[in-house]
């Protein structure tokens, strides 16, 4: 083996298998049906890359929904409360999802990219049973694509598994597990010793690349002792990535592994590994080619870097590929047909990063170049330096802007939130949604025709207005406090935005997967960030004028603008971020002066952001609070700001949400019953939340009187004064069906508690 990926995508370059599971599920398609969609993905994404001659290929990196998931059902790992259910396959998707009985386990995301995993359910109890028969059975497919070449097995490793987990019996370590789990990994590399004469697994062990205790470490000895001694003809590589792992390095290098697999792009301090490395028999492999972003690699700055490595590490030892999975960017540039041409040369998706991989390969090792790779290497050459040089890139009126701007805060919150219950007269317990509503098969047909000219703008603008209007009347009926116009004309929360915005790109088939079927398209952030014109005034406004009762408007924050963007890596982060901050203020400003004053600044991603080192995150809290602050400080005391944020657990940054000084900010805990809100209690949080009271990532409908509980438990922690009620998170990716039902419920469940409480 001389190159590897370390994961390739899996929902399809055309989306095949989102269209598949979304039929499945809706009995359109049966099991047979989806399952040959995913053997037919999983040959494709092969033959891509023995097309591409990569030398060695992954097996057990496709997934129905999630790997963490896969894992579950790996170890027989299933919580007591799915076991009444005995359809595996029906099991597995209401773990995912959820279903009328059953509420779904709790998501968050994998590190910090904007993938979502599974959280495992542990518990004492577990009685764990292995079955390997879905990575034998891809094995077996594998073996008759890419007979003559080198397979690895991909498995989370046990430490990461067991990190990312959390425990339901009332207790929180879930290393207590660690002997547990540590015999069904060592029976699991028995039984893979079977398949084949030899067999290489790649455990997945980026937990190592955060601030890591000595419990860790020290497990990570015993465990990598232990696995690799079970068989003598499995080869194990530990694959670290998004970081830098210079500890477990340290610790990995005197263990019975094979390889270690290191992020070189992301990981910038693993070269201070090489020497440890070079004094050991370990192989290095190397993660040269971005598998987080969407830019070119600069090849010869890539071949520069492995001959100063090789000076360390003998050459013979070394192996190249990805810094991470290719998951988390799109397939391929060849459906780009209508992107600019300028900016698609400095752009390299998942078959594109293939390439890089094998020419960097080839010109490390000394080998000759076919007509074909030559090419491909004078165009990144031309690229590169296109791309350093383009008058598109950079602006001097925003980067004078920037600069030149002297920040004025607000007046302080107790103050304002005296002036905004004058001014709104909403009661205790105040009802509104999250902002977005169904994106039904209608609107999506409308916008879709819009794009193709189908239809004209103006039987656009009267389709969307229609729209809005039903949605005002529906909140309206079902009586909530404080609406949203539904976000019809979005096609996502933040491409609607970049599409507006100077310095973004958007690709017509960059699709990447979320979690599941829910796939997004990130812009691409290429050059210096500025607003042309308002871009979401005329809609709030005509929704404003629909009612009496307030609408608000509804933006996203420059965090989570960065954040689900493929962000240009030529300048630091925090220079883009407050770039969009100004963007954004502008915006806000627009709103303010056409008498919007409720205004939702979205942060859903402001903790997915968060640097994995301890060590780094002073610095992005500084910037990141600074340039929330920056785009809503510009109000008046009597306009209130309201944010959202996602997936958070926000023990260790409850300090930090405080100085975004929003004035109400809503949560995910839908999950996880009051526990998050503790967080707020214990600290004194003065600012109004609204907890989620029910989960949207399910299709099931929450009845009253289960809303009513987990109401009342929100009463355990914060006054009703404090408290808005609303969904966890946007509707956007539900059907009116369960909409409609839900919120009648919610605000049918208020008006209990609110009865009870007089």
């Amino acid at each position: 083996m001389k190159s590897y990926v370390l994961g390739f995508p899996r929902i399809g370059e055309q989306r095949e298998l989102k269209v598949s599971l979304e039929s499945y599920w809706k009995g359109n398609i049966s099991l047979q049906d989806l399952e040959a969609t995913a053997k037919d993905l999983r040959a494709r994404h092969w033959k891509y890359q023995a097309n591409a001659e990569i030398d060695c290929f992954s097996v057990n990196d496709f997934s129905m929904y999630d790997g963490m998931l896969d894992m579950m059902f790996l170890f027989g790992a299933i919580p007591n409360r799915f076991k009444d259910i005995e359809n595996r396959t029906a099991r597995y998707f209401a773990m995912a999802r959820g279903d009328k009985t059953h509420t779904a386990m709790e998501m968050t995301k994998w590190f910090n990219t904007n993938y979502h995993y599974i959280v495992p359910e542990l518990s004492q109890n577990d009685e764990l049973n292995l079955d390997i028969s879905k990575i034998v059975s891809e094995y077996r497919e594998a073996r008759e694509i890419v007979s003559e070449s080198s397979l690895k097995i991909n498995i989370v490793g046990i430490i990461t598994f067991l990190k990312l987990s959390k425990r339901i019996d009332n207790k929180s370590n879930t290393l207590e597990f660690f002997d547990k789990y540590l015999a069904i990994y060592s029976e699991l590399i028995s039984k893979l010793s079977k398949i084949d004469v030899q067999v290489v697994i790649q455990f997945d062990e980026p937990t190592f690349v955060t601030s890591i205790g000595s419990e860790e470490l020290s497990l990570l000895k015993i465990a990598y002792d232990k696995l690799g001694t079970v068989a003598e003809n499995v080869k194990i590589i530990v694959a670290t990535y998004f970081d830098h792992s210079v500890e477990a390095t340290k610790v990995l290098v005197n263990t019975r592994i094979n390889a270690i697999a290191l992020d070189f792009i992301l990981g910038e301090k693993n070269m201070e590994s090489l020497e440890i490395i070079a004094k050991s028999d370990k192989r290095l492999l190397i993660g040269i080619v971005n598998g987080r972003n969407i830019w070119i690699n600069e090849i010869q700055k890539s071949i520069d870097l492995l001959n100063k490595i090789a000076l360390i590490v003998p050459k013979e030892r070394i192996r190249i590929g990805t810094s991470t999975s290719l998951l988390h960017v799109p397939y391929s540039l060849q459906y780009e047909t209508k992107m600019d041409s300028e900016i698609k040369s400095w752009l390299s998706y998942a078959v594109e990063k293939l390439d890089e991989v094998v020419i960097i390969n080839k010109l490390f090792f000394g080998q000759i170049l076919s007509h074909e790779e030559t090419t491909f290497y004078n165009k990144n050459v031309k690229a590169v330096i296109s791309r350093k040089t383009s008058n598109r890139v950079f602006n001097s009126e925003v980067r004078s802007q920037v600069e030149n701007f002297i920040f004025k805060p607000r007046e302080d919150f107790l103050t304002r939130i005296q002036k905004q219950h004058s001014t709104f007269n909403y009661p205790p317990l105040a009802t509104t949604t999250i902002g977005s509503f169904p994106q039904t098969a209608e609107v999506r047909k409308a916008r879709s025709d819009y794009k193709a000219g189908k239809i004209s703008n103006d039987e656009y603008n009267n389709f969307l207005k229609l729209e809005i209007s039903k949605t005002i009347k529906f909140q309206e009926d079902i009586g909530l406090d404080v609406l949203v116009h539904g976000e019809f004309e979005r096609n996502d929360m933040v491409e609607y935005f970049g599409e507006q915005l100077d310095g973004f790109a958007f690709s017509q088939n960059g699709w990447v997967q979320s979690y599941g079927s829910r796939c997004v398209k990130p812009p691409h952030i290429f050059g210096d960030v500025s607003r042309p014109k308002p871009m979401t005034v005329d809609w709030i406004s005509y929704a404003q004028s629909l009612s009496t009762k307030k609408v608000k408007g509804m933006l996203t924050g420059p965090v989570t603008i960065l954040a689900w963007s493929f962000v240009r890596d030529d300048q630091p982060k925090s220079e883009t971020s407050r770039q969009i901050a100004f963007a954004i203020r502008d915006e806000i400003e627009d709103l303010e002066k056409a008498g919007i004053d409720m205004i939702q600044v979205d942060e859903a991603a402001f903790k997915e952001g968060y640097p994995l080192r301890r060590e780094d995150i002073p610095i992005y809290e500084k910037w990141a609070v600074d340039d929330f602050l920056v785009a809503t400080a510009v109000v008046k005391p009597t306009t209130q700001i309201h944010t959202h944020m996602c997936y958070s657990e926000f023990d260790d940054i409850i300090k930090t949400i405080e100085a975004m000084d929003a004035d109400v900010i809503s949560i995910e805990t839908s999950r996880s019953g009051n526990s998050l809100l503790k967080v707020f209690e214990q600290v004194g949080y003065k600012q109004e939340v609204g907890p989620g009271v029910y989960d949207i990532h399910s299709p099931r409908v929450p009845s009253v009187d289960e809303m009513v509980k987990q109401i009342d438990l929100l009463l355990q922690v914060l006054p009703e004064r404090q408290l808005w009620i609303n969904p966890d998170c946007g509707l956007k990716t539900r059907g009116w069906a369960e909409v409609e039902p839900s919120l009648k419920n919610m605000v049918e469940a208020v008006k209990v508690v609110r009865a009870k409480r007089i």
